[in-house]
């Protein structure tokens, strides 16, 4: 795509774009999980074009193979996020398929052959056990449809049978043996906690019969979080904890547990899914590890007898995993120049190869906006800072009217315990090309920045959150680059929640959208999966005392406070954020005569992965604020239907 040698002038909101919906479903690839296997790389791969498939890749020298060809989905349903869907050892893949709920396994050469049978359980986060032939995983039961699944820590052998190994926890994850397949490690927490408030890690002998001795506690607890344990090659027991207010790196020594690095960054993320990997060693034991500073990735090599950290240079701004091996680093990562790609690092010369672009062609530059990192006061007197990343509009085929200043999208992420990058993407260039502004909010709760605050939003959600984009927003008005009359708000999941509540508590934002976000808090509770079940406890309040802050909070039960236009996007498949939340508050704005519009979607969950409902919602959200905005043409085919539309401003 090349940009034109005639800019034209154009509105704000209608500059026309190379940037296509279509475009953006089609030209971005999911990656995921990649894995290093001796000299062979792995990663999966969706495919939008086949109802969101994700399938598994190998990169073997110059060859390139898919081994899970249709219908396999290598996706895990555990804590209904997955991750850990696949494991390779020594030539053989292990892997999750979503249709079944099974583990298959890929012989070198030979197709994929089912190893457990179908049934209520899930499985993630596989470690081999090549010593007794066998698997350690991650289970979750669904025995009877309960609402509340059984975890385990299970061994399944080379026959299919299962056998648990610990138990009685509400949560497992990161089973990982040591070296000598001696020594078992995993983490463990339970209800009410979510895995970044307090997790264990335990370590265990396995007995020659292959159970398990007396756990040991090795670190953790209620207000200590511990993510991805890793054995060194030397047999040391590694791990990230947040026990300083910052996720660090610790390993276990004789005299007990060692700092290796304390500093004011992340070498670690929230467990929303499993295996992720944020460190590894090479081949002297020497740590190759990615940490996150205000908001940015950085990669280094970690001397653990030193504790001196080394830059490595590298052209990403966010790394979302990495894998060491082989002499190699697999790296997942973009920046704002970058879409995210797959990269394998030469550590001896850090010389990096892209092996996957989750884009395979860019447009021009000159349609691209680079985001500036910003930082602003929020909440009351301004007392907080709060971190986001700003776009400016940009076209080169536009010159914009001096005399007029662009409309802002605010984004606020999901989770809530989430965190916006500046690693480029086109869904939101989609809107920048166009002529809009988009500011993506890191709100007080947003991990990347330390415990503090990730903790703003204990107690806070609802309030702190959404003061942070209200004050984002102003904060550009002020500073003149956005108009003040046309300001948006889009969420999703959580972020949802935060779009809600900014709309109906204050009056900054004239329109909104929500995708498949949260209305109903004590709904929400209701229907909420195992994993989440107990977050809102951190998020608003135990019971019963959040009873009366549900109350207070819930968009739902103050709709006739909610006067601005919306528009919801729902997955009728959703078990995180089920369509009745979304649904119980289009019926109130309709009965209330507020402009609306409710798009369902068929066969989507939470997050939408078919290439058809992306461009159907991007394409529906964006004639929706053109109308709000009165900027449609006379005559103009309407994308989606907009109730009570006289009401429109």
């Amino acid at each position: 795509m090349t940009a034109s040698t005639s800019p034209q002038n154009a509105a704000f909101g209608l500059w026309p774009s190379p940037i296509s919906a279509a475009i953006v479903a089609a030209g971005a690839t999911p990656l995921s999980q990649p894995q290093a296997d001796g000299v062979d790389a792995y990663w999966l791969a969706g495919r939008a074009s086949e109802g969101g498939r994700t399938t598994l890749l190998r990169q073997r020298g110059a060859e390139l193979v898919e081994l899970t060809p249709a219908p396999f989905n290598v996706r895990s349903r555990v804590h209904e996020y997955g991750g850990g869907a696949y494991l390779v050892a020594a030539g053989t893949v292990y892997f999750s398929h979503f249709a079944d709920n099974c583990i298959y396994t890929i012989a070198p050469g030979a197709a994929p052959q089912a190893l457990t049978r179908p049934g209520s359980a899930r499985y993630a986060d596989f470690a081999h056990d090549a010593a007794r032939g066998r698997l350690v995983v991650v289970r979750e039961d669904h025995a009877g449809g309960s609402a509340q699944p059984v975890n385990t820590l299970c061994a399944i052998g080379a026959d299919g049978g299962e056998t648990i190994l610990a138990q009685g926890s509400d949560f497992y994850a990161a089973p990982r043996l040591s070296p000598d397949g001696q020594s078992l490690a995993w983490l463990s927490w339970d209800h009410p906690r979510m895995p970044w408030q307090g997790t264990e890690l335990w370590l265990a002998q396995v007995n020659p019969d292959g159970s398990l001795g007396t756990p040991t506690l090795v670190a953790g607890g209620p207000e200590e979080a511990i993510c991805q344990p890793e054995w060194s090659p030397a047999g040391v027991l590694h791990f990230v904890s947040d026990r300083s207010g910052w996720w660090n790196l610790y390993r276990l020594a004789e005299g007990g547990v060692q700092a290796l690095c304390e500093r004011a960054a992340e070498f670690g993320a929230p467990h929303w899914t499993f295996a992720v990997s944020m460190y590894g060693f090479d081949s002297s034991g020497e740590i190759i590890c990615t940490y996150i500073e205000h908001g940015v990735s950085r990669l280094a090599r970690l001397s653990p007898g030193s504790g001196k950290l080394a830059p490595i240079t590298n052209p990403y701004e966010e790394i979302r995993e990495l894998r060491v091996g082989g002499g190699v680093a697999l790296i997942l990562g973009g920046s704002p120049h970058i879409p995210l790609e797959l990269a394998r690092f030469e550590l001896a010369s850090a010389t990096p190869y892209v092996l996957a672009r989750s884009i395979s062609e860019l447009p021009a530059d000159g349609y691209l906006s680079v985001p500036e990192s910003v930082t602003y006061a929020s909440g009351a007197n301004g007392q907080r800072s709060a971190h986001a990343f700003y776009y400016p509009p940009c076209n080169a085929d536009v010159t914009p009217d001096a005399a007029a200043k662009p409309p802002l999208m605010v984004i606020s992420h999901g989770g809530p315990t989430g965190m916006a990058t500046n690693t480029l993407k086109l869904a939101t260039q989609y809107w920048t090309s166009r002529g809009f502004a988009v500011l993506d909010v890191n709100y007080g709760g947003s991990s990347g920045f330390g415990r503090a605050y990730r903790d703003a939003l204990k107690g806070q959600w609802g309030v702190v959150d959404v003061d942070d984009c209200v004050a984002g927003a102003r904060y550009l008005a002020t500073r003149g680059v956005v108009d003040p009359e046309r300001l948006v708000i889009r969420g999703g999941s959580a972020g949802g929640l935060t779009t809600l509540c900014a709309l109906t508590f204050h009056d900054v934002f004239k329109a909104g959208a929500s995708y498949y976000g949260v209305s109903d808090l004590k709904g929400l509770d209701d229907d909420s999966h195992k994993f989440e079940s107990h977050y809102n406890e951190y998020l608003i309040a135990p019971k019963p005392e959040s009873e009366a802050l549900y109350l207070l909070r819930s968009p739902i039960n103050h709709a006739d406070r909610l006067t601005r236009p919306m528009i919801f996007f729902q997955g009728l498949d959703d078990k995180v954020v089920p369509p009745q939340q979304s649904e119980v508050m289009v019926t109130a704005l309709r009965a209330a005569g507020v402009p609306v519009a409710y798009m369902t979607l068929e066969g989507e969950g939470h997050g939408f992965r078919k290439a058809d409902s992306i461009v159907r919602t991007l394409e529906a959200e964006l004639y929706f604020y053109l109308r709000m905005f009165g900027l449609t043409t006379p005559g103009q085919a309407p994308v989606v239907a907009i109730e009570n539309l006289a009401g429109a401003a």
